[in-house]
């Protein structure tokens, strides 16, 4: 086959399949003995992204494999088609993700330590549930408590191929930098929007930080009013004074 016959089939399993496919994927799209392999699978991409250098798509290679996406200049106007909006995370929830990202693995007590702050349950889970980290193993110490990892789909989320494609932690300056690029990867031309799930870790343990803590019993104790303590002064003053003398 051909290139030009192997770049269309290409082209149009990628549109189809919504979704990053690797070589084995799309080798295997054909019979047994028409595989065209890994060599003429790259050749064929190859020449895909150079005719989409001028298009609205991009052909872009992420950690799962390979995938056809909006160009990211052009989604301030494209994402307008959307009603729903990419949720919007919290500090929290971004500073535990990037703290596992560059230190993986890393158990919770770990992330906590570096944090300051106990880490609510609630931010695992919805890190767990988009699929971002995932458990890799146990540290050998008591307890064996689990250790933390990203996954692909992470990578595949931010268009990275691999971790050492992060931006070093000297390029970030503010954690909240993060987070326009959570929005960053939209639908692609043969994608559905799907409905982003409300953020569900506004209850952070900072809350409970912030609290305010109960004073010792001591201190609660109400002060006396200071004209009951007067009153009641000068009326034992006058008792004394209208005692009739003690004989000797």
């Amino acid at each position: 086959m051909d290139i030009q016959s192997l770049k269309r089939i290409v082209e149009g399993a990628l549109l189809a399949a919504g979704e990053p496919l690797s070589l084995n994927q799309l080798n295997a799209l054909f019979p047994s003995d028409e595989q065209p392999g890994h060599g003429k699978l790259k050749q064929a991409l190859a020449a895909l992204d150079g005719e989409l250098a001028d298009r609205a798509i991009e052909l872009t290679e992420v950690a799962s494999g390979f995938r056809l996406q909006i160009r990211a200049e052009l989604m301030p106007i494209i994402g307008q088609m959307w009603v729903d909006k990419p949720p919007k995370y919290s500090r929290a929830l971004l500073e535990t993700l990037a703290i596992i990202a560059y230190r993986q693995p890393i158990t919770r007590g770990e992330i906590e330590q570096i944090r300051g702050v106990s880490l609510s349950a609630n931010i695992l889970r919805t890190l767990q549930e988009r699929e971002w980290i995932r458990v890799v193993g146990h540290r050998d110490v008591p307890g064996r408590p689990e250790l933390l990892g990203t996954t692909k789909a992470f990578l595949d989320y931010f268009n990275l191929k691999a971790l050492d494609e992060l931006p070093t932690l000297a390029e970030i300056k503010d954690i909240d930098n993060f987070e326009p690029e959570l929005a960053l990867t939209m639908p692609g031309p043969a994608e559905k929007p799907s409905t982003p799930e409300p953020s569900d870790d506004r209850q952070e343990a900072e809350q409970d930080d912030q609290a305010p803590q109960p004073a010792d019993a001591e201190d609660a104790r109400p002060e006396p009013d200071s004209a009951e303590h007067d009153e009641e002064t000068q009326a034992g003053t006058e008792a004394d004074e209208n005692r009739p003398p003690r004989a000797d």
